[in-house]
């Protein structure tokens, strides 16, 4: 969601923190903003609204310089967004803070400051922790000490970046449910939310724990835990490069990534399959025995991550025969799991930062579950590291809001996992053989499929005036139609519905008319003839017909009924990802011909780190 940027050295910091706010513009946001300490006790501070280029402008008009500030790009949660609501937010005698997460007892610890004299200028709940900040200044006298203690006040989740006027050398950060990161230079030190904001001036990295404070200087940083005990958390070399988070010749960043999905899966597969057969070290040396002992599965995770697990649920409970519950995290958390024995507890998430799927994590953990495993994408995320058995799908960075190469390389991972757990539960060699085959052979098979670039453009020109669509499918391709709505929501603003194709006459035919375009996957599987007849109680109603198919499915074009023929030769475990793929590129087309703002989507955030 929110962004946090922070540099404290010899140099000017002022271009570090810019453009590790430019960096970070795919996590979604509406204000940016920046303080500075330039030689005096005062803080410099500018503030935006909208994006950072605004900011930019802004700096440009009322230059300023400095060896120590921090950096905003706030998404709102209270009060509504406008200049006086972004951040830093500042309170007396220069103390300064940006702030990730919400705080749910603001209001409060906001009455008691006005009672103890302090004015406030705006909504957030932010300002109320610079002034309680402050307020324990009065009597402690060092930033450090005063963070911690109002830290303790403090309920909800955060990452905090403070810096005061009088401390020209510190910053202090404060996590608690939202990730940040210290990256560590030469005599010279950065802070951020996402290591990608700093890959231009740093490869090495600490990460933070929960409860951590800590205070960064030029030349030390010092930990203490949610103790107090002084620590030492270890310090990792990111393998991103500086360019990885580049567009390109892409006109924008999803484009771009949807067509990075084959080699995304490639790298995704790359060591962990070799000699038609799965690697057991692919998910870690203690993996075996878990696999070995698990009776059943429980899949958490949120959005796009979700469907990806819905479709896992498909393939380990018909492969596998095992039990498989596929839940949205938001409400695994909240509510009393029943924990079947030997139960394997799967999350996954692209950033490894979900708040809910985090929170979900750490219940698991203390629920009496055999073990737990992160599917993900980042490898120093909190989810990565609080998981006793990781798999990273290392797809690279994904800079658009909607998942697109996150989610098919999520597919594939979770394929892996069900040759993984078939191995000791069904699936016999000669069958672990022909399954690794199919997943070897997705990147092809993508790659074939972004042959179908220009039907799609001319499909979206056909949708785009729409005002609503209908996504079906059957099986594990019915999250693959949820994912499609998806897209098409998220980033065209076109309202998408995804059902299962038998669900029709249970209520959704009664929407369809001409003006509703129905969009369909229909693969060649068992059941091909059940979507057929579905279809057909479409077209009696009067409904469009758009239909990816197999070409052997016998699904001809007609009056009514457009169909996109699909690659030849895609089996059963390889068609979501691959139908996957034209969904993503019908819904990139015609949020194109809307003109709405494809990468950074209205009210949506990349990593969504509070709940």
């Amino acid at each position: 969601m929110c962004g946090i940027v922070g540099a404290v050295a010899d140099r000017d910091i002022v271009p570090i923190l810019i453009e590790g706010l430019r960096r970070l513009e795919y996590r979604g946001y509406d204000s940016a903003g920046l303080a500075v300490l330039n030689g005096s006790s005062e803080v410099a501070r500018l503030r935006a609204v909208g994006k950072v280029a605004r900011l930019s402008e802004a700096l440009a008009a009322s230059p300023t310089t400095g060896h120590l500030g921090i950096a905003h790009t706030r998404w709102a949660t209270h009060g509504v967004p406008n200049e006086r609501n972004a951040h830093p937010h500042v309170s007396r005698d220069g103390v300064a803070i940006v702030h990730n997460g919400i705080i749910e007892n603001h209001e409060a610890l906001r009455e008691e400051l006005l009672a103890l004299g302090y004015e406030f200028s705006s909504e957030t709940d932010t300002e109320v922790i610079a002034h309680r900040i402050h307020h324990h200044l009065q009597s402690v006298g060092e930033l450090f000490e005063a963070v911690r203690r109002t830290v303790r006040d403090l309920q909800g989740a955060y990452a905090l970046a403070v810096i005061w006027g009088r401390d020209p050398d510190c910053i202090v950060l404060a996590r608690a449910g939202c990730p940040v990161v210290i990256g560590i230079g030469d005599h010279e030190n950065f802070v951020a939310s996402d290591v990608a904001a700093l890959l231009p001036v740093t490869r090495r990295f600490m990460f933070l724990e929960e409860g951590d404070v800590a205070c960064i200087r030029r030349r030390t940083i010092r930990v203490v835990d949610a103790g107090g005990q002084g620590v030492e958390r270890p310090v990792r070399e990111s393998e991103l490069s500086a360019d990885a988070v580049e567009r390109g010749d892409f006109p924008h960043y999803m484009l771009k990534e949807i067509h990075e999905q084959p080699a995304a899966v490639a790298q995704t597969l790359a060591e962990r399959v070799a000699g038609g057969r799965l690697l057991a070290q692919a998910f870690g040396p203690a993996a075996m025995e878990v696999l070995r002992r698990t009776n059943s599965v429980q899949i958490v995770a949120c959005g796009t991550s979700y469907h990806a697990g819905v479709v896992a649920g498909y393939f380990i409970e018909q492969l596998c025969r095992l039990p498989c519950r596929v839940e949205i995290a938001s409400e695994f958390r909240y509510r009393d799991p029943v924990v079947l024995p030997n139960s394997l507890f799967v999350s996954i998430s692209q950033s490894g930062e979900t708040a809910d799927t985090l929170a979900a994590l750490r219940l698991a953990k203390q629920a009496g579950f055999l073990s737990t495993l992160t599917i993900c994408n980042v490898p120093e995320s909190s989810l990565v590291r609080e998981s006793e058995l990781v798999l990273l799908t290392r797809a690279g960075p994904e800079i658009g809001v909607a998942s697109t190469k996150a989610f098919t390389t999520q597919l594939a991972a979770l394929g892996m996992l069900t040759v993984a757990l078939g191995k000791h539960h069904g699936i016999n060699p000669e069958r672990e053989r022909l399954l690794v085959q199919r997943l070897i052979e997705l990147p092809g098979l993508l790659e074939q499929t972004l042959a179908l670039d220009p039907q799609l453009r001319q499909l979206a020109a056909q949708i785009a005036d729409k005002h609503h669509a209908l996504f079906l499918g059957r099986g594990a391709l019915f999250p693959i139609a949820m994912e499609g709505a998806l897209k098409l929501k998220e980033i065209s603003y076109i309202h998408a519905e995804a059902y299962a194709a038998g669900e029709l006459k249970h209520g959704p035919l009664a929407l369809v008319d001409a003006d509703m375009p129905v969009i369909a996957v229909a693969p060649n599987n068992d059941l091909l003839e059940k979507v057929k007849s579905n279809l057909q109680e479409v077209r009696a109603r009067g409904g469009m017909l758009h239909v990816f198919a197999d070409p052997e499915s016998g699904i001809e074009p007609s009056d009514g009924v457009q169909v996109i023929t699909m690659p030849r030769h895609i089996s059963y475990f390889q068609a979501p990802a691959v139908y996957t793929l034209p969904l993503q590129l019908l819904a990139y087309h015609t949020a194109v011909l809307k003109g709405t703002d494809v990468d950074q989507p209205r009210n949506l955030a990349k990593s969504v780190t509070v709940e």
